[in-house]
């Protein structure tokens, strides 16, 4: 079957730009809770017209409410998804899992997607949104035609892919940098893009210390580079056939933030190649190339690959492709280019009111009547006079293939009658077609009762490396102490100490991997561990069963309470918190679950399928790496499962020398261990404990400050 080709609206006249140019379904932002909040977006009446428009020429709408939503505002985000559902909206895209667990109950008719905010890669993970009510499941832009092609034939739900725009470095859904840098959460819509501005790759002393260095001189003009997190874009038009041979429901070309003549320009040609079967032209690549693009296109990340060849900017003397532009403008006014085809049948008799039915192929069928015709008096109306004029629908959303005209022979009936009827039929089948489905509207669940903690939290630590994992920081006495999975394949004993390890899954995996993380996750429990981190859906499959207590991670992005109720259905027994909420937020967060916070340490910024390290001057991980920005301020390269780069913060949150995190209702707190010496790790754990000296760089990362 054909995949739906799913177009960006982020304005009304790129919805129109789309719809004449071939979409079967746009996506658009109405409201507050969007991923593209700099969009022009829609107000009240354009979406409600947005969807009648649409409707009328057999074009699907889908809302998009993914970004993370606080407390107070779920009552909001719900209420645009009610009203959204009883105008007629075909689905809503969500990334926030309390909002999504509460549209799925309160909701049960209106089809959800699982948005690529929220991180799946993995048939288990798609599997698990598609248990959960999730009718689709945009999987990441990283996906392989490989991983595509394994969660297609395993996953029960529609699958999306991004075949054509923008890609961003870091994972959709898991990028803090546009947050910790500026205030400005990519995960609410509002990331301003710091992976665009140029960084250089820098070799860190021997002992990993991280120091503010001077600003990087910049080679010339903007170069690969100097800008080692801008990737090219994407463009995969020339293999959608087999992208439809594997499955994929959706073909979704990105651009919200792009004018409407580039979106009339990439729908149309993407259009012409799902109707003719075929990859593109020269001519038709050329004018890809000219609507947009960043030093050209890849396709690097559908066929497996990484590394330098995939990034790219987009050139400061860059011209715009006016000539190009002008014509897809000029079409699209002229209109006309989308119609939905109907046939017809009347009926005129004398002395009896005119009767026209109209039927599209969706099975439709609209009957109405109009005036009496009369004796002709001089010359009669033929049958052949009347089918001309119903078959005139120009300016409407149709056009007539046939007309089935029974007339008798000496009636007349004036051409304004007959205008008159043919308007009557086609406004008959357009409410027909723009009519809102019947959807339930159940109560809003009681939420759970709240668990809050009266004491202070008790002191959790996450580490990166074995040798961090010493006597010292035992003798601290942390309640749990996070490794990395992978680090269970080289350790033959774990020291005992009176709190419990905790197998810190990888944050990026995928089907190929589940293999070797099943028997790394067997090594854990022979050594003695019994519990693991979840910091993904796909996390949960994988880890059932094998009788682990399950804590959520901050991979979740757990922004509100009836996340955590939604984790608590499924079974976990303690969650991290997002460490985009303010303190504030975190104190007044319903506390369905016992739960955790980071207090201290570097916070990860970004986690790339690429290798930062590979991509700069050779592979050379195992040394410590950072990329430096052009104030100086140096950010640490992390090298994780799959040959992967986690980027995290230039400086380490630190909260030590205070005391209100103590007072938030937290279970546990946690000290994120990544850069720091074995010995610093100790040192610090005891300053939380007992107070300490300020350390000489540091920052309050987002506790005060929170996000827009």
């Amino acid at each position: 079957m054909r995949p739906e080709l799913l177009s960006p609206a982020g304005s009304p006249e790129s919805l129109h730009s789309a719809v004449e140019c071939g979409a079967d379904a746009v996506y658009l932002g109405w409201g507050s809770f969007n991923a593209r909040q700099s969009a022009k977006n829609f107000s009240d009446e354009e979406f409600s017209g947005a969807l009648a428009y649409c409707h009328e020429r057999g074009v699907k709408v889908y809302l998009t409410l993914n970004t993370l939503v606080a407390d107070r505002e779920l009552d909001a985000a719900l209420q645009c998804a009610k009203t959204a559902s009883a105008l007629g909206v075909d689905a809503v895209l969500v990334q926030d899992l309390g909002l999504f667990d509460l549209m799925r109950r309160v909701l049960p008719d209106l089809p959800l997607h699982a948005s690529t905010q929220m991180s799946l890669f993995t048939s288990g993970g798609a599997c698990e949104a598609a248990a959960d009510g999730c009718r689709r499941v945009v999987i990441a832009r990283e996906c392989s035609r490989e991983d595509t092609a394994r969660i297609c034939k395993n996953c029960p739900a529609e699958i999306e892919v991004f075949v054509h725009g923008a890609l961003c470095m870091c994972y959709s859904g898991q990028c803090a940098m546009s947050a910790l840098i500026g205030g400005r959460s990519g995960n609410r819509g509002r990331c301003a893009q710091p992976c665009r501005l140029p960084y250089t790759l820098t070799e860190l002393p021997g002992d990993g210390g991280v120091r503010q260095a001077a600003p990087p001189p910049l080679l010339g003009k903007p170069g690969k580079s100097n800008y080692p997190l801008s990737l090219k874009d994407n463009c995969l038009a020339g293999e959608l056939e087999d992208m439809a041979r594997m499955g994929v429901a959706c073909l979704k070309l990105e651009g919200r933030m792009k004018r409407p003549e580039y979106v009339a320009v990439v729908t149309g040609i993407y259009a012409w190649l799902l109707r003719d079967r075929r990859g593109p032209t020269a001519e038709e690549s050329a004018a890809l190339e000219a609507a947009f693009s960043r030093s050209g296109f890849t396709d690097g990340y559908w066929k497996g690959m990484a590394g330098p060849a995939l990034l790219g900017v987009r050139p400061a003397d860059a011209s715009e492709p006016k000539e190009l532009f002008a014509q897809a403008k000029a079409a699209v006014d002229k209109g006309g280019m989308r119609t939905v085809p109907v046939t017809m049948e009347a009926v005129f008799r004398k002395n009896v009111p005119c009767a026209l039915t109209v039927r599209d192929e969706d099975g439709h069928e609209a009957a109405v009547s109009g005036s009496v015709s009369e004796t002709a008096r001089n010359r009669a109306v033929t049958a052949e006079e009347l089918e001309s004029r119903l078959k005139k629908t120009g300016g409407t959303a149709y056009c007539c293939e046939t007309v089935s005209v029974t007339a008798d022979g000496d009636i007349f009936l004036p051409a304004a009658a007959v205008n008159a009827l043919r308007r009557d039929g086609l406004a008959a089948l357009s409410a027909l077609r723009t009519a809102p489905p019947v959807r339930r509207v159940l109560p809003v669940p009681p939420p759970p009762e709240a668990q809050g903690e009266s004491g202070e939290p008790e002191l959790t630590c996450s580490l990166a490396r074995a040798n961090q994992l010493t006597p010292e920081l035992l003798d601290c006495g942390p309640a749990r102490i996070y490794l990395p999975l992978e680090l269970f394949e080289s350790l033959n004993a774990l020291p005992e100490f009176s709190g419990e390890y905790c197998a810190a899954l990888p944050r990026v995996w995928r089907d190929r991997d589940e293999t070797r993380l099943s028997a790394l996750l067997s090594r854990a429990t022979a050594l003695g561990v019994s519990a693991a981190t979840v910091g993904n859906l796909g996390h949960l499959p994988l880890l059932r069963g094998k009788g682990f207590s399950l804590y959520g991670d901050f991979g979740l992005n757990v922004f509100n309470g009836q996340a955590l109720a939604y984790l608590a259905g499924k079974g976990l027994k303690s969650a991290a918190l997002s460490f985009e909420l303010r303190g504030a937020q975190v104190r007044d967060l319903p506390k369905i679950l016992p739960a955790e916070a980071i207090v201290y340490g570097r916070l990860p910024l970004m986690i790339t399928e690429n290798c930062l390290v590979r991509n700069g001057a050779g592979c050379a991980c195992e040394r410590p790496h950072a990329l430096v920005d052009r104030t100086g301020a140096a950010f640490p390269l992390l090298s994780v499962w799959g040959h992967r780069t986690e980027v995290e913060n230039c400086k380490p949150l630190y909260l030590g020398d205070r005391d209100d995190w103590k007072r938030l209702g937290l279970r546990y707190a946690r000290l994120r261990f990544t850069t720091e010496s074995p010995e610093e790790c100790a040192r610090i754990f005891r300053a939380y404990q007992s107070g300490g000296s300020v350390p000489a760089e540091f920052t309050r990362g987002l506790f005060d400050r929170g996000v827009e």
